[in-house]
């Protein structure tokens, strides 16, 4: 396939990348700035896509479309940093979609991305695709965000992909979480009895090239492992992982509020997220346990 992708540079878009390239696939990469093509196979192309541009007329030559483009809501949400968050990501898939609905487009395929964020605060409800949406601001930047997406009608098949706190090593939230634990001062947070929706990054990747060669997958698309655990499970495995004690007392809820603000929800919230569609359409996780997951990723010394 002739792939396009926005945010192809960051965390999760470079290691898709590298694998879709060594499938074969053709891929085309916008960013906001030159960088040097990683394969053969790949293009890329400068360009910002929160604004209309020429990069649009690459996109619409191209048989599928990756949309990861969004700035990182890790940091306090101040008015700035909302509307940042909001527009990286309405803006951006307004105009691939735009870009879509022209009669000159070759695109059968949008993957746009999304987040468990989707469904706010649902406490122990075991969470699917049908579940309703939250309404505090990141189930409100979702909602609005595969509102866009869905936008695109019915000549593309769209998939808005629900994606949950990304494992990977070399980068994301697990290089954040190492260094404490690994000096042994790990520990849950808030209550730790919320729930925390995880997948393992090469499980992540295998999903998208699912869903891309599946067809019949269309809508929301939770990705995420079938195996959600608590706050404080999690910290306690990763301090096994790591053969560090887990005795620290839990960070106060009170505390992250007053350090992240609002965004303290990013961690205190709870989602027990299950991946039902992908399950349902056979879809086998090679890191379904955590424990499994944190052997391949963690380091040994």
């Amino acid at each position: 396939m002739k792939i396009f992708m926005t945010g192809g540079t960051g965390f999760v878009g470079s290691h898709l990348v590298r694998f879709l390239a060594g499938k074969g696939h053709h891929l085309t990469i916008l960013s906001r700035s030159e960088k040097s093509n990683p394969a053969a196979n790949v293009v890329i192309v400068v360009g910002d896509p929160s604004r209309p541009g020429a990069w649009q007329r690459k996109m619409k030559e191209c048989d599928g479309v990756i949309n990861l483009a969004g700035a990182p809501v890790f940091c306090r949400w101040t008015r700035k940093n909302r509307r940042r968050i909001m527009d990286s990501r309405i803006l951006t898939t307004r105009h691939i979609v735009e870009a879509l609905q022209d009669e000159d487009s070759r695109v059968k395929v949008l993957l746009s991305g999304s987040a468990v964020g989707y469904y706010g605060d649902k406490g122990v409800l075991k969470i699917h695709e049908g579940t309703p949406p939250g309404a505090d601001f990141l189930a409100t930047v979702a909602e609005k965000w595969e509102k866009e997406a869905r936008a695109a009608g019915e000549s593309v098949r769209v998939v808005r992909c629900r994606l949950g706190v990304v494992l990977g090593s070399g980068g994301g939230v697990l290089a954040k979480m190492i260094p404490p634990f690994k000096v042994g001062l790990g520990a849950a947070i808030g209550s730790g009895r919320q729930w925390f929706s995880w997948i393992h990054i090469d499980d992540l990747i295998e999903a998208f090239n699912f869903i891309l060669e599946n067809e019949d997958i269309a809508g929301p698309v939770n990705l995420t492992s079938p195996k959600p655990l608590t706050n404080r499970d999690f910290s306690r495995q990763l301090a096994s992982s790591l053969d560090k004690p887990f005795i620290m007392p839990s960070v106060p809820a009170l505390l992250l509020k007053l350090i992240m603000g609002e965004a303290a929800r990013l961690v205190l919230d709870s989602a027990r997220v299950l991946p039902t569609v992908l399950l349902d359409k056979g879809f086998k996780f090679r890191f379904a346990e955590l424990s499994t997951a944190l052997n391949d990723l963690v380091p040994k010394t």
